[in-house]
C-alpha cells in the first residue's frame, strides 16, 4: 500500500466534490470512469468479499489489523503507537468512536485535540495503513455506558439500542454530523477507510429485530460506500446476522475457531472470513487479579487462526488508558467497575512499550511481508520524578462555599437529571446530596454506584450495591446529613443498560419515612470545576486534615518532560488531575498500583497536581518509571 501526502482538508474538499459528481453522473446512468480525477480511477472496487477471499482492486487482500483508540493516548503519542503497529508487519488500524465523548452535551460536538478522529484516521493513511472504523453509536468498549452519552437516560422510557423514536431522533442527529467527517475519509473517496462495522455485538443484545437495518440505512444514507460488518462474541453469532452485511467473530480460544467454518460457513455461504477482535488480553476490574494472557499462547492462537484461512484483528495491539471518568464496568452477578488502565495486558503497554507479544508477532506477520518491516521506533524515555509533598490542602466542606448555589429540590434527583449543563444533566464525577435530620434511624436506598455518609462532616460508613442500609447513630437538635455519591462506570455490557442512572436513585428514607428537601451539588470536576478555586482559597496543610478534601502541590520538570507513574501508597482512593487533565481513578484495593502521567501533558517548569482524595491520604507522592499492575494487596 502507498503512502497519502495530501494534507486533511483538501482531501476534505476533493472528496465532497468526487460525491457530488458520482451521484450527478450516476443518476444519469452516464460512462463516468474517464471523468474522474486521476487520483480517484484506481479506486473503484473498494474492499469486497469475493468468495471465500477478501479483495481490494482486483488483488487478493489479507486484513493483519490492531485496534488503537485514539480517545485512549495522547495526541502527541498517536504517530508513535500508530509508527509501532506499522512496525509489527499489520497493514489496518481499527478503532471505535465514543459518541459520549464526541456529544456529552447534546447537539454540541467535540472533535478537537485528542478527540479529532478526522486526524487520527489522516495520520494512518500518512503512515500506510489502511482503516476500519467502528462507529456504533453503541461500541462496549469497556467505556462508560459502551459510549452511549448520558443524557439519553434523562428520558425515564428510554430504550437503548433500539428502534424507539427518542434514541433514533438522537443516533441521527449525531450520525449526521459524524459521517459528515467520515465519508470523506473512505476509500472510494481517496481515504484509508476500507470498511465499517455496523453497531457492535448485537446479537448478544438482541432487543428488537428491526434495530440492525435501522443503523445499516442510517450508514448507507449518510454516504457510507465501503464494506459493511458485523462483529459478535459466540453468544451473539446466531443472532447478529444482518443481510448484505459480512458477520465477523469476536473471540480468545483456539476451541472457538470451528465457528469460522461451522457457523459463517452454514449463516453466510462461502465469504472471507475474519476475527474482529482476538483478545490479546483482558481488561482488569477494581479489586480483582490483574489478568495476563501468554505471549507463546497468543502467537498460537494467532497462527492458527491465519492457517485456518481467516484475517485478524488484534484488541487491543494497544489499549491505552481509560483517563477522567471514561472507565465502565459490568453487572452480571454482582457490579464491577474497571480500573483506570487499559493496558489489557496488549501488544504494547499502556505508556506504548514492547512486550514479548510484540516481538513474536512481529516475526510472525514479517513473514507474510515481501519486504523488510519498518525497524520498531526507539521507546519514549520514562523518568521517576522526585516525590511530591502536598503544599496546600482544601476539604470538600470548605470548598462548597465556592461551588455557588446548590441545587434545591424536594426530593433527590440521580444525576442525568439534576437542572446542570444547560439542561443535559452530570455525566460523571461525584455528586453530593444535603439534607436536615433530628433524630437517628435507619438510613437507606438505592445509592448508584457508591455513597460515602457523613453526620455533619463525619464519615459513618458507605451505601452502595452491597450495603443497602446504614446505622444514624444519635444527634441531638437538626444535623445535616450529607452523601457523596460517585458514579463509578455505567455498565457497558449487558441488558441492563437502561438502568445505569447514577447518584441517588428515587426515595431516600430514615426508618422508613422519605426524607425531603435537599440541597444538590454537582461535583463533576471538569477543568472548569478548578478554576473556582484560586490560591487564596486555599491552606497550608493541617496535621490532621478533615476528608474528603484537594491536595495541592507543584511537580518541578526539566526542560524535557517524560513520561512517568504515579503511586499514591498510603492514599486510599481518589482521582488525580495534573495542570487540568484528569488521570483517572486510584484505589487501594488494586489491581492497580499506578497511574500513567503522560510527559507529553507536562510542562517545563512547574506543574499543578491536585489529588482529591476521599478517606486518606498518604505523605508524598511518589513516582516511578515503571507501572505496577498486580493482584488485590490490599483490604477495603
Amino acid at each position: 500500500m502507498s503512502t497519502w501526502t495530501f494534507r486533511r482538508r483538501p482531501g476534505r474538499r476533493l472528496g465532497f466534490l468526487a460525491l457530488v459528481v458520482l451521484s450527478f453522473l450516476v443518476l444519469r446512468r452516464l460512462d463516468w470512469h474517464n471523468l474522474l480525477p486521476p487520483w480517484l480511477r484506481h479506486r473503484q472496487l473498494g474492499l469486497q468479499a469475493k468468495g471465500q477471499n477478501f479483495m481490494l482492486e482486483g488483488s487478493t487482500f489479507w486484513i493483519f489489523g490492531g485496534s488503537v483508540h485514539y480517545f485512549r493516548v495522547p495526541r502527541h503519542y498517536w504517530k508513535d503507537r500508530l509508527l509501532k503497529l506499522k512496525a509489527c508487519g499489520l497493514n489496518t488500524l481499527t478503532t471505535y468512536v465514543p459518541w459520549n465523548l464526541h456529544e456529552i452535551e447534546r447537539g454540541k460536538y467535540d472533535f478537537s485535540g485528542n478527540l479529532d478522529l478526522e486526524a487520527f484516521i489522516w495520520m494512518a493513511a500518512e503512515l500506510g495503513l489502511w482503516v476500519i472504523l467502528r462507529p456504533g453509536p453503541y461500541i462496549c468498549s469497556e467505556i462508560d455506558l459502551g459510549g452511549l452519552p448520558s443524557w439519553l437516560l434523562q428520558d425515564p422510557d428510554m430504550k437503548l439500542r433500539t428502534t424507539y423514536k427518542g434514541f433514533t431522533t438522537a443516533v441521527d442527529h449525531y450520525f449526521d454530523h459524524l459521517m459528515s467527517r467520515v465519508v470523506p475519509l473512505q476509500y472510494k473517496l481517496g481515504g484509508p477507510i476500507i470498511a465499517v462495522q455496523v453497531e457492535n455485538e448485537y446479537g448478544s443484545y438482541n432487543k428488537d429485530p428491526d434495530y440492525m437495518p435501522y443503523i445499516k440505512k442510517a450508514l448507507e444514507d449518510r454516504g457510507i460506500v465501503e464494506l459493511l460488518l458485523t462483529s459478535d462474541n459466540k453468544d451473539g453469532l446466531s443472532k447478529g446476522v444482518i443481510h448484505g452485511v459480512l458477520a465477523t467473530i469476536n473471540l480468545q480460544s483456539q476451541h472457538e475457531l470451528h465457528l469460522l467454518t461451522t457457523f459463517l460457513l452454514n449463516t453466510q455461504g462461502i465469504q472471507p472470513k475474519m476475527v474482529m477482535e482476538y483478545w490479546t488480553g483482558w481488561f482488569d476490574s477494581w479489586g480483582g487479579p490483574h489478568n495476563i494472557l501468554d505471549s507463546s499462547e497468543v502467537l498460537k492462537t494467532v497462527s492458527a487462526i491465519i492457517d485456518a484461512g481467516s484475517s485478524i484483528n488484534l484488541y487491543m495491539f494497544h489499549g491505552g488508558t481509560n483517563f477522567g471518568f471514561m472507565s465502565g464496568a459490568m453487572h452480571f452477578n454482582e457490579y464491577k467497575s474497571d480500573v483506570t488502565s487499559y493496558d489489557y495486558d496488549a501488544v504494547l503497554t499502556e505508556a506504548g512499550d514492547y512486550t514479548a507479544k510484540y516481538f513474536k508477532l512481529r516475526e510472525f506477520f514479517g513473514s507474510f511481508s515481501g519486504a523488510p518491516l519498518l525497524p520498531p521506533p526507539d521507546l519514549l524515555p520514562k523518568t521517576a520524578y522526585e516525590p511530591l509533598m502536598p503544599a496546600f490542602y482544601l476539604s470538600l466542606w470548605d470548598a462548597l462555599k465556592y461551588m455557588g448555589e446548590p441545587i434545591k429540590s424536594e426530593n433527590p434527583v440521580n444525576m442525568e437529571n439534576l437542572p446542570v449543563n444547560d439542561g443535559n444533566g452530570q455525566s460523571f464525577g461525584y455528586t453530593l446530596y444535603e439534607t436536615t435530620i433530628s433524630s437517628s434511624g435507619i438510613l437507606s436506598g438505592l445509592v448508584r454506584d457508591r455513597g460515602q455518609v457523613f453526620v455533619n462532616t463525619v464519615s459513618i460508613g458507605y451505601l452502595d450495591y452491597n450495603n443497602k442500609k446504614i446505622d444514624i447513630p444519635l444527634v441531638q437538635g437538626y444535623t445535616v446529613l450529607r452523601i457523596l455519591v460517585e458514579n463509578r462506570g455505567r455498565v457497558n455490557y449487558g441488558e441492563n443498560i437502561n438502568d445505569q442512572r447514577k447518584g441517588l436513585i428515587g426515595d431516600l428514607y430514615l426508618d422508613g419515612s422519605p426524607l425531603k428537601k435537599f440541597r444538590i451539588y454537582s461535583l463533576d470536576m471538569k477543568k472548569s470545576f478548578f478554576q473556582r478555586f484560586s490560591i487564596n482559597k486555599w491552606s497550608s496543610l493541617p496535621e490532621e486534615p478533615t476528608f474528603p478534601a484537594f491536595f495541592l502541590s507543584g511537580l518541578s520538570v526539566g526542560p524535557s518532560p517524560s513520561d512517568t507513574f504515579l503511586k499514591l501508597e498510603g492514599w486510599e482512593k481518589g482521582v488525580v488531575f495534573i495542570n487540568g487533565q484528569n488521570l483517572g481513578r486510584y484505589w487501594n484495593i488494586g489491581p492497580q498500583e499506578t497511574l500513567y502521567l503522560p510527559g507529553a501533558w507536562l510542562d517545563p517548569g512547574i506543574n499543578q497536581v491536585i489529588v482529591f482524595e476521599e478517606k486518606m491520604a498518604g505523605p508524598v507522592i511518589q513516582f516511578t518509571e515503571t507501572p505496577h499492575l498486580g493482584r488485590n494487596q490490599y483490604i477495603n
